[in-house]
């Protein structure tokens, strides 16, 4: 379905774009060869070159596509709304709405503005991301845990695209914000154990005095998610699959929960259980869940949790089409929601899948929290 979503908008770009410039046959054919190329690249690299989920290009083929993929996409969306607008204009002025929607003057200015913009976008994807800071006053939370320092990451990607240096940078960022715990809620991987051994390396150096507890995302389960599971724990990885643990502070707790991912249901691996991951906890004491997804948020509320993290969304990367994204993820994208009784904090990712590197308005995070105890009403 993919594939098919991404040929459309290439025929579209083709039909409201190329084939209304006034260039020789032959460059116009050339061109639109080459927009269907940039749509369709995917499954040139997943058949030739590895997976749709983990190509194993350089860095730099992977880059050029992202930004050729990017700008078509960013095109599309131009062309779409002018498109819109001009069949609008129509219903009160034909011939300004025809004006509109055959100006070629604007139909080029699109053009370069997708381009440039694809080029911010694709920078914006792979530097080092900022850190956030958020404090969340959580309720029940024990006296010893205020002040407590937690680092979110999620949605790191390791790939030909993200690589040990980037991921390196990303541990000492983390290490430096001096956390008591890091959490990482998924998607840390594309590929398999052998081609990202050394992209993924640095993550044993992640230091905090409780430990980096982790869960997997839907990528994991893309390549030898077995695999997986024994290289993080190599790495000092201590992952929660539909279970929970618990910390203590001067004799008081607080319950870390996580689940698994639906992408499970591929490999037959147990599916998200959050009923399994709250068995046994305390009445009592608060819980942090993990759950890559947001989604469930209302039904993760209703099992006691106290605050839920998440990613996968990336913060729907693009600012206006994030909407969409929202959309799919049961109304949750980016930022801080209360879902009864529950907070959720959705993360906009530190990475992103290598084949759409783009973010425009929606930045990648490393996310430090601040537990606070709420005081008594």
């Amino acid at each position: 379905m993919f594939h098919v979503i991404t040929g459309l908008i290439g025929l579209y770009v083709i039909w409201r774009f190329v084939w209304p410039l006034a260039w020789p046959r032959t460059a116009r054919l050339l061109l639109a060869a080459l927009v269907l190329l940039a749509a369709e690249h995917h499954l040139v690299t997943r058949n030739f070159f590895g997976t749709m989920a983990s190509p194993e290009v350089p860095a730099a083929v992977l880059m050029a596509l992202g930004w050729a993929f990017g700008a078509l996409i960013l095109l599309a969306l131009f062309l779409l709304a002018k498109d819109v607008a001009g069949l609008l204009l129509s219903v009160f002025s034909r011939a300004r709405g025809r004006a509109l929607l055959s100006c070629p003057r604007l139909r080029a200015g699109f053009a370069a503005a997708a381009l440039a913009l694809s080029a911010v976008g694709l920078w914006q994807a792979v530097r080092v991301p900022d850190v956030k800071t958020i404090e969340i006053a959580l309720p029940g939370l024990p006296p010893a845990f205020d002040g407590f320092r937690i680092v979110h990451l999620t949605d790191l990607h390791a790939s030909r695209l993200l690589q040990a240096d980037w991921m390196e940078a990303i541990v000492a960022r983390a290490n430096a914000l001096e956390p008591d715990l890091t959490l990482i809620t998924g998607d840390l991987v594309d590929g398999t154990p052998e081609a990202r051994a050394a992209d993924v390396l640095p993550l044993r150096n992640l230091r905090a005095p409780q430990g980096v507890i982790a869960i997997p995302g839907n990528h994991e389960y893309y390549a030898e998610y077995l695999g997986w599971l024994k290289a993080f724990e190599q790495l000092g990885l201590r992952m929660l699959l539909n279970e929970h643990v618990a910390i203590e502070r001067d004799g008081q707790r607080l319950v870390l929960a996580g689940i698994t991912d639906s992408a499970a249901s591929r490999v037959g691996q147990p599916l998200p259980d959050i009923a399994a991951a709250m068995a046994g906890v305390p009445p009592s004491a608060p819980v942090i869940l993990l759950s890559h997804r947001p989604v469930g948020a209302a039904r993760h509320a209703q099992a006691g949790a106290a605050l839920q993290l998440s990613g996968h969304t990336h913060g729907g990367q693009i600012l206006g089409p994030h909407l969409l994204t929202q959309w799919a993820n049961e109304g949750y994208v980016s930022g801080m929601y209360q879902v009864g009784g529950m907070q959720l904090y959705v993360s906009n990712g530190a990475g992103l899948w290598n084949g759409f590197p783009i973010r425009l308005g929606r930045p990648s995070e490393i996310t430090r929290i601040v537990l606070r105890a709420r005081p008594p009403a």
